[in-house]
C-alpha cells in the first residue's frame, strides 16, 4: 500500500460480524449510515474490552491485515494483531486493504462500549449487520471532542437528529 486505500465498509463490517465481535461503530461512519451527508474516509468503532471478545476482535484484524498507520509509514506497520496487545492501548489507528480502521475505548464524552451500546441501532450494511452509535451519542462525542472538524459536523449532524427524532420524520 503506497498510499491509503478507499474506505470499503462491509469487508470490514464483515470480518468484525464473522468473528461476533462486540462493537459499536462511531463517528461520522456512523452518522453516515443513518442518512447525514458527511463523508467519511475511515471506519471508527468502539469494541467491548472483555477479554474473549478481544481475542474476536484480534482475529478480525487478523483477516483484515489490519496494521498500525503512521502518516510516516502509510502503508502500516506490522504488529502483534493480539488480545494483549490490543489492552494496552485506549486508541487503535490502524490501516488495512479496505481502508482506515479506527478503534476507540472511550470516545470523548462516553465510558465506551456499555455507555453506547444502550442505545446503539443494529444496521444492515449490504447484508452485514453492524452495531451503529445513536445519533444522539455521535453528536455527543463530537461536542466533547471539541476538534474543529467535529465543531464543523455539528449543525447537519443536529439536524438530522431533530428531522428523525420529530413526529413524522
Amino acid at each position: 500500500m503506497d498510499e491509503v486505500p478507499l474506505l470499503q465498509v462491509v469487508p470490514i463490517v464483515r470480518a468484525l460480524a464473522d468473528h461476533d465481535v462486540d462493537y459499536v461503530m462511531i463517528g461520522a461512519l456512523a452518522a453516515a449510515l443513518q442518512g447525514s451527508p458527511l463523508r467519511t474516509n475511515d471506519a471508527d468503532i468502539c469494541p467491548s474490552r472483555e477479554p474473549a471478545n478481544l481475542e474476536r476482535l484480534a482475529a478480525a484484524l487478523v483477516d483484515l491485515d489490519a496494521k498500525v498507520y503512521s502518516t510516516a509509514t502509510p502503508e502500516g506497520i506490522r504488529w502483534a494483531r493480539d488480545a494483549v496487545a490490543l489492552s494496552h492501548a485506549e486508541i487503535w489507528n490502524l490501516i488495512s486493504p479496505y481502508g482506515r480502521l479506527d478503534i476507540s475505548y472511550r470516545p470523548s464524552g462516553t465510558e465506551g462500549y456499555e455507555d453506547l451500546v444502550k442505545r446503539s441501532v443494529l444496521l444492515d450494511v449490504e447484508g452485514v449487520p453492524a452495531r451503529v452509535a445513536s445519533l444522539h451519542d455521535v453528536i455527543r462525542s463530537k461536542e466533547a471532542a471539541g476538534r474543529q472538524k467535529d465543531r464543523e459536523q455539528l449543525p447537519t449532524l443536529r439536524k438530522l437528529l431533530e428531522r428523525l427524532t420529530e413526529p413524522n420524520g
